[in-house]
């Protein structure tokens, strides 16, 4: 039996290490479950019975109820809903492990050029993955919604890549940038036609419920929490980081000063569009963005940002010292640091919590691909 165990795991690592996390997985959500610890579960259910009950989700006294709040457009109270009509025991499994099992099927399916690499890509993933099926976060979904659209671009189906765009995008926002690559790829324009018709269409779904006269109070009431939540909160990026947390409330006029540099270059940069590596890096250098310069990043959003990280990785023909010293730091305090049974709390809040060493570890890992990719004959 072991030696034909031993033949399985050589024969089939993807499958063995997809089981290896949804057996960690199926724990997790069990254990949370079991200990009534889903308050993330809960805020998307509760959220989306209020809304189809005719109860606005997007006040103080549902965030006083539930201990936080519910940030997502009402969109997502219309996509949810199946989930959250399942009984309370089976949703929380559903929506862990069905978001696992996406993720990881967003890594084994990435273009042929990662081939060699999707076993440590998916492997150097699964502890920050795992931290946010524990606490059963959206996070994975804009993170396997941001790498099956780059694969179906790169596979010529933009229909399909542009309808997962807008399906994060109209969800949490984070998605738009990824639009960015569409010029990139053949037929620009019927793409962002695509995404113009989608967008709309998604926009409008809530209006199922409360009819188009709603839809403008039902979005009010979602800018309104989601503005109390960002000037109530401290977050995860460099914006909250001391020393610079003073410029803290020019955020948007920062996060617009650094994306439309690197917009402008990607237009000058217009021959490499059809580069893969070129793609790729944009693609990390984005999903790194809406994260070290978001105003609502929390530590397992980072699943997001280094998902593009890992891809440029791995694609670099030649490594420098300092890319491996990066490589192995991130991979200890954002993916070890944070879990409580290998680093007690308190150090994690010190080297993480005070001193935000995750936080300017990935940072400088930005800055690295950023300058890869403008500055490099080749990234």
């Amino acid at each position: 039996m072991l030696k034909e165990s031993k033949t399985y795991i050589a024969e089939h690592p993807r499958m063995s290490a997809y089981l290896l996390g949804l057996v960690i997985a199926i724990i997790a959500t069990a254990l949370e479950t079991l200990r009534q610890r889903y308050m993330n579960y809960l805020v998307f259910t509760d959220s989306t019975l209020c809304f189809w009950n005719g109860i606005n989700p997007y006040t103080q006294v549902f965030v006083n109820e539930h201990g936080r709040y519910f940030l997502y457009t009402p969109v997502f109270s219309v996509l949810y809903l199946p989930i959250a009509l399942l009984p309370k025991w089976l949703g929380p499994f559903v929506w862990n492990l069905g978001n696992y099992t996406l993720f990881t099927l967003s890594i084994f399916s990435l273009p042929k050029q990662f081939d060699s690499y999707k076993i440590k890509i998916f492997l150097f993933l699964l502890l920050i993955l795992e931290q946010s099926v524990f606490p059963f976060q959206f996070n994975i979904v804009v993170a396997y919604c941001f790498l099956f659209s780059f694969t179906l671009l790169e596979r010529g189906k933009g229909f399909w890549a542009v309808l997962l765009i807008m399906i994060s995008t109209t969800t949490k926002v984070y998605g738009i940038v990824e639009l960015l690559l569409l010029f990139c790829y053949q037929k620009p324009f019927r793409n962002f036609f695509y995404a113009f018709i989608l967008g709309i269409l998604l926009l409008i779904l809530p209006a199922l419920k409360v009819g188009f006269d709603g839809l403008i109070t039902c979005y009010e009431n979602w800018w309104y929490i989601l503005s109390q939540h960002q000037s109530e909160g401290s977050f995860r990026s460099l914006l909250y980081t001391f020393p610079l947390n003073f410029v803290l409330s020019y955020y948007r006029i920062i996060q617009l000063a650094t994306i439309i540099p690197i917009i402008v270059l990607f237009f000058c940069k217009y021959k490499k569009w059809n580069d893969f590596v070129f793609r790729c890096t944009t693609l990390a250098i984005l999903m790194g963005w809406i994260i070290v310069l978001g105003d609502s990043s929390e530590s397992h959003t980072y699943l997001i940002a280094l998902s593009g990280y890992i891809l440029w990785f791995y694609l670099q023909t030649s490594l420098t010292l300092f890319d491996k010293i990066i490589f192995w730091s991130i991979f200890i305090f954002l993916c070890i640091v944070p879990i409580d049974i290998l680093v007690p709390t308190s150090l994690f809040k010190v080297l993480n919590g005070t001193l935000y060493i995750d936080v300017y570890l990935y940072a400088l890992a930005w800055i690295r691909i950023v300058w890869s990719l403008f500055h490099e004959k080749k990234a």
